[in-house]
């Protein structure tokens, strides 16, 4: 049966050992135990001591380094394959000890084993540049030669052996504040309960969305100040940790002598600053359709104050449906038929079956992802609802992820199969849209129409302009610390909020506590990730136009995107499938798609 423990009609969340097998993710496909992954990891540190023994050799011929290569690509995947296991299993429950365990120790093992290998990137680097060109044309070497050009780049910030290693041995160190942060936010805050029309109802990360959609203005307003009091009386430890996240940003560009951390954050894309920058200056030269937006959500609301926790609320109840995880898979599946058989059957056949870890259980972590990978299968965490249509999105979403994943990995050797963020984010994307046309398509009643745009005014509206609200405070804080200001709460906190009162514009009325969402964001952790949701709806946008309205060849140049892996700078991906994400274009062309969807959810609204 399906699990709805997770929405508000459930008395409690359930603990792990409570959730159905059918509704959790196969991990065997990686691991069939957590007996088989200890074996491996004291293999792969068995391996890592041999590390040192190619040390000096990589410069004698190609040959040589093509030993090497073979030894790091073995090695990598074996990594790979204990760090999915270990840190999926951590997910399942933050709380678990058990795997939290797993998780350190690999870890620790991956740190130790970086440290070893620290060396090889600057005795590559050492190379003279006409033996490396003489050694590329080496057979041996034909499926690096991607990979070795990729690291060649990075030749100006590459250190000393010694340098390399001590930054190595700090890698593990870099991630404790995101690990106490997700720890803290997922694990040890209690949200408590909330008295509801159906009795009392936990409060929590994952159920914080479908109070925040509930029609009732008053338990969203109770669920809303519930939720950030949590924040408010830890509002100075969570400031100090993404302080801290933020120094380790700038110290690490300082280190290797970015002229920032944007511009580190940035290079390995190949990515101008000058996309990051188009995209902010872009998006705020066109907020009026985004204001124009929140104005006609109060009036619909009938509303004399539009607060923050009106946001989120469908304008109307109508057309909300339960919908099991089948449907949502039958739904998707259908959407998506103009990309064929072979993606519509792969993807129904792995939702079906176990890539997903379907429901929310009582230390899960929160949210939705894909954690795609070279060995096992295209695994995706949800906190599925049955009653919130947008988790049906999220679905597809993270199915286009997982895709992408499948594309790749079948198609390029493991030293360059990894695709970027910024491509990633246009293969999820790009599914939403297609599941919006299609379901908009076929709405059968005024008020499901109603619904469907709305909800996809809020989808756009969050991907495109809330996203790079958050890219411009991420760039904000970073100056700020870049500059020697130190980022306590209060001034993250100012810095925040006057991004919410530009974005939002003038209908907007927020609570004390609102700026509070700045210390809340996990996003933040990864720094400079988020601007890439907004490229990729943008350049999303005009690739469904371009596959929907084409043939055989439009959909071709967008499966060739999809194999490309890491074999292209995203750039020239995109411009392989046919959008040109180097000029502004693509993002004012997204500005204008959401104004014409605000004006067809206006013209509903005048008609219902």
């Amino acid at each position: 049966m399906p699990n709805d423990t997770a929405d508000l009609r459930s008395n409690r969340i359930p603990t792990r050992s409570e959730v159905p097998i059918e509704d959790t993710w196969d991990l065997s496909a990686l691991y069939p135990d957590d007996e088989a992954w200890g074996r491996d990891l004291a293999h792969y540190e068995t391996l890592a001591e041999k590390i040192s023994g190619f040390r000096g050799t990589l410069g004698k011929s190609a040959e040589s380094l093509a030993d090497y290569l073979d030894f790091v690509s073995s090695f990598g995947l074996l990594e790979e394959r204990l760090g999915s296991y270990s840190s999926l299993r951590q997910t399942e429950d933050e709380g678990d000890d058990a795997a939290r365990t797993m998780n350190g120790r690999f870890a620790m093992a991956a740190a130790a084993a970086h440290a070893a290998a620290s060396w090889d990137a600057p005795e590559i680097q050492a190379i003279p540049g006409a033996v490396m060109s003489a050694f590329l044309e080496h057979p041996r070497l034909a499926e690096y030669r991607i990979y070795l050009s990729k690291l060649l780049r990075y030749k100006p910030y590459i250190l000393s052996d010694k340098e390399e290693r001590i930054i190595a041995l700090h890698a593990e160190g870099e991630e404790l504040a995101s690990e106490a942060f997700s720890v803290l936010t997922n694990v040890d805050f209690d949200f408590g309960e909330l008295d509801t029309p159906d009795g009392k109802r936990p409060l929590s990360q994952s159920t914080w969305s479908v109070f925040m959609e509930h029609p009732d203005r008053s338990l969203r307003r109770r669920a809303y100040q519930q939720f950030y009091r949590r924040f408010e009386n830890h509002k100075t430890t969570l400031a100090a940790l993404y302080s801290g996240a933020v120094k380790n940003d700038v110290i690490h560009a300082r280190v290797r002598g970015y002229p920032s951390a944007l511009a580190e954050a940035l290079f390995p894309d190949n990515v101008p600053q000058t996309v990051y920058d188009n995209l902010v200056s872009t998006v705020n030269a066109n907020l009026a359709p985004l204001h124009r937006y929140y104005s006609l959500r109060k009036r619909a609301l009938k509303l004399e104050e539009l607060r923050h926790y009106d946001v989120y609320v469908p304008l109307t109840a109508k057309a909300v449906k339960q919908t099991t995880w089948n449907e949502a898979v039958d739904l998707i599946a259908a959407a998506l038929a103009p990309l064929g058989d072979e993606y519509v059957n792969t993807l129904r056949s792995g939702l079906r079956s176990r890539w997903a870890d379907r429901y929310e259980n009582k230390g899960k972590r929160s949210g939705a992802f894909s954690a795609g990978g070279y060995t096992g299968e295209p695994y995706i965490l949800m906190n599925y609802k049955e009653d919130s249509i947008r988790d049906v999105f999220t679905m597809a979403h993270e199915g286009g992820h997982s895709m992408h994943s499948w594309y790749s990995a079948k198609s390029n050797p493991f030293m360059h199969y990894g695709y970027t963020i910024f491509e990633a984010e246009v293969a999820s994307t790009f599914n939403e849209e297609l599941l919006f046309r299609h379901l908009r398509t076929h709405a059968d009643t005024k008020e499901l129409k109603l619904y469907l745009v709305n909800k996809r005014a809020d989808d756009i509206l969050s991907t495109l302009y809330r996203q790079t609200m958050f890219a411009e405070f991420e760039k904000r804080t970073h100056e700020l610390e870049e500059s020697g200001a130190p980022l306590t709460a209060e001034l993250l906190r100012t810095e925040y909020r006057a991004l919410l009162c530009k974005y939002f514009g003038p209908a907007m009325v927020f609570e004390d506590e609102s700026d509070l969402e700045g210390l809340r964001i996990p996003h933040f952790y990864r720094a400079f990730y988020v601007y890439k949701y907004a490229t990729g709806i943008s350049a999303a946008l005009a690739l469904a136009d371009r596959v929907l309205a084409g043939g055989a060849r439009e959909r071709d140049d967008y499966f060739a995107f999809l194999k490309s892996g890491g074999s292209r700078f995203p750039i020239e991906s995109l411009k392989v499938a046919g959008v040109d994400m180097s000029t502004p274009a693509p993002v004012e062309d997204a500005c204008r798609a959401f104004g014409r969807i605000v004006e067809e959810l206006e013209g509903l609204l005048n008609n219902s």
